[in-house]
């Protein structure tokens, strides 16, 4: 799981945005966006500052919020008080998500 989830968070280019859902959707898990925030905490060198919560709000709290949104502000994301403009700067991910299918193993005698 963590390895599509970290795939598709690094497709998002520079001054772009995506949320925690829609990441999660992308990578074929469709209401997994706490695994994403735990995949995001747990890799380095992501960028994790392109993923928000929905509605392009920031949801870290204090300095890291802080910083999420400096970063933004140097890749040119604009901003309309708390919230990321998402109509200007959502980037879309392109086809149908892949869902998770588990294969049966049958058995031959």
């Amino acid at each position: 799981m963590f390895p599509r989830i970290r795939a598709t968070i690094l497709k998002i280019p520079r001054g772009k945005v995506s949320t925690y859902g829609a990441v999660a959707e992308a990578s074929g898990f469709p209401g997994a966006a706490r695994q994403v925030v735990w995949a995001l905490r747990q890799s380095h060198g992501l960028p994790w500052h392109r993923v928000v919560a929905a509605g392009g709000r920031i949801a870290l709290p204090g300095e890291a919020g802080m910083e999420q949104r400096f970063r933004l502000e140097a890749e040119g994301v604009r901003f309309s008080g708390r919230r990321v403009r998402m109509a200007e700067h959502e980037f879309k991910f392109r086809g149908k998500p892949r869902r998770t299918v588990k294969k049966q193993l049958s058995r031959r005698p």
